[in-house]
């Protein structure tokens, strides 16, 4: 094409290359090197003066010598006065620090779209990117690509009896994505979910849960008075009568300081407090009898909710034959792997341990020897400072960890995991799909899944970026659950590591990249690029 120029990047040439043959050109001349020191020198060796310049620049295991190298190439073009810059990134670095994770975390993917566009960027080319709110990061056009036409075409054509085949999800956040290959192949679709097992682990006495002064604050005086009504205890009537008619006899001045409303006299005496709207206070509080274990007569009197009744002889009959509810299994996962139920819990080990720290230490109690936490040792901002919760900033499921958090915990022998299959995989192939191939324990434990406890036949294990870290390529080939292992080739893999590997097969998206430079070049329309027929 004339008026174009092609610039390669050292992270992924053979990327580059195939492109350029499909356009009928070559790639542009440009010297790439390094410094003594390790700085990355760029020389443009031909002329882009009023010429669209395309640098094809993906990640690589080196990624930010090679995000360094092409803001470099992106300036030196921009010096050398060319018409239009694009930036074709098959897979986008940083992409999965999109959003804070913590309250002292960085948007990293927005830090590199400002370099971008301040190196002299006008256009970015990608393929699917792991949050496409990123596209809103630039203040450039982007063109978002997508792989999962190219993969659905490969399904139909490689995979046997693809038409009973399920489409799974690798974890909740992914669910989106499974469900649009499924609508493409006219498929059903599972999910597998993993969580940390709760029950099998007991809670800091320091945690906001356990914090007396912070429930005592939110709770609302209703709540208050309706526990009052609820309790049977006569000594504690008696007490809080006499106590009333005391202060009744006492001046306003003297009365003792108030927290919203309730007497601070009341805190020091221990009084137990039953929040029933919420699970986490009664799971922090495991041993404290549930209200309905003990029968009190003064429960009578709370009057029935409208929209309760007892379900029809249809509805129990139904609710009893749920298939939905029988395709639901869950199993233990420890280390990353499935145990059996009478496997010895992960956490007794490392409880005892810590129980011998724990000696001597003996906690607060109050007047029923019960532990307790002094309200004045126990400080509010410090154990609202504590509490951390397992969603990032603003509390929506769509903050919640995924699989590049997962992976963190899921081999720690000291924490045990449940992992959920929802969706039926019996006698069936499973197309095992998420975005990212990175680390392999969760892919390994979510196939475990399939096979074992669903009784799935083959398992496929898909992703459109395979960046393959540290040894996962090689524990994806021992794992006997997994038959295959497919990625396309937006991200490099060493060639000795592909030869290596019997089960590793690569999808090549030449082609997409190069239609997609082609069409930007011409002025053509790109949507054609995001409905292409599988």
């Amino acid at each position: 094409m004339r008026g174009v120029q092609v610039f390669s990047g050292r992270s992924h040439p053979a990327l580059v290359e195939s492109i350029c043959e499909r356009l009928g050109s070559s790639p542009a001349k440009c010297e790439l090197g390094n410094f003594a020191n390790g700085e990355i020198s760029v020389q443009i060796g031909v002329s882009v003066r009023n010429e669209d310049v395309f640098i094809v620049q993906s990640g690589s295991p080196r990624i930010n010598d090679s995000v360094m190298e092409m803001l470099i190439m992106i300036a030196a073009c921009k010096g050398g006065s060319a018409k239009s810059i694009t930036a074709v990134m098959p897979y986008f670095p940083y992409s999965r620090q999109s959003k804070k994770k913590s309250h002292r975390g960085a948007v990293t993917a927005k830090m590199l779209a400002n370099l971008m566009v301040v190196a002299g960027v006008d256009h970015i080319i990608t393929v699917d990117l792991h949050a496409s709110q990123m596209q809103g990061f630039f203040g450039k056009p982007v063109d978002n690509l997508f792989a999962e036409p190219i993969i659905a075409r490969w399904i139909k054509s490689n995979v046997p009896r693809w038409s009973d085949a399920v489409v799974v999800s690798k974890n909740v956040g992914g669910t989106k994505r499974v469900t649009s290959l499924a609508d493409a192949l006219k498929l059903s679709f599972a999910l597998v979910s993993t969580d940390k097992d709760r029950s099998r682990h007991s809670h800091h006495h320091n945690n906001l849960a356990d914090s007396t002064v912070f429930f005592d604050a939110i709770e609302p005086q209703s709540m208050r008075y309706r526990d009052h009504l609820l309790d049977g205890d006569d000594t504690d009537d008696a007490d809080n009568e006499s106590e009333r008619s005391h202060h009744r006899g006492l001046p306003h001045r003297a009365r003792g300081p108030t927290l919203n409303g309730v007497s601070r006299s009341g805190i020091g005496r221990p009084k137990a407090v039953t929040i029933a709207a919420s699970p986490l206070v009664q799971a922090a509080r495991a041993e404290t009898p549930s209200p309905s274990a003990s029968p009190d007569p003064s429960s009578r009197l709370e009057p029935a909710l409208p929209s309760a009744r007892r379900p029809s002889e249809y509805e129990a009959s139904e609710a009893h034959n749920d298939q939905r509810a029988r395709d639901v299994v869950v199993g233990r996962l420890i280390q990353g792997h499935l145990v059996d139920e009478d496997h010895p819990s992960s956490a007794m080990s490392s409880m005892s341990a810590s129980l011998a720290n724990l000696v001597g230490e003996r906690p607060l109690q109050d007047g029923t020897d019960n532990p307790t936490n002094d309200p004045m040792t126990s400080s509010f901002v410090s154990n609202a400072s504590s509490f951390q919760p397992e969603h990032a900033l603003g509390g929506t499921f769509d903050a919640a960890a995924t699989s590049d958090e997962e992976e963190e915990g899921i081999k720690n022998p000291a924490l045990e995991h449940t992992i959920t299959l929802v969706g039926n995989v019996k006698e069936k192939t499973v197309l095992l799909m998420d975005d990212i191939m990175d680390r392999s324990g969760s892919w390994i434990a979510a196939a475990e899944t399939c096979v074992k406890i669903g009784h799935a036949r083959k398992v496929y294990c898909i992703a459109i970026h395979g960046l393959f870290g540290e040894n996962s390529l090689e524990e994806l080939e021992a794992c006997d659950y997994i038959d295959y292992v497919v990625v396309t080739n937006t991200f490099p893999v060493p060639p000795e590591r592909i030869r290596a590997s019997k089960k590793l097969i690569m999808i090549d998206l030449s082609n997409l990249l190069a239609e997609a430079i082609r069409r930007n070049h011409h002025g053509e329309d790109m949507s054609t690029l995001f409905h292409l027929n599988a």
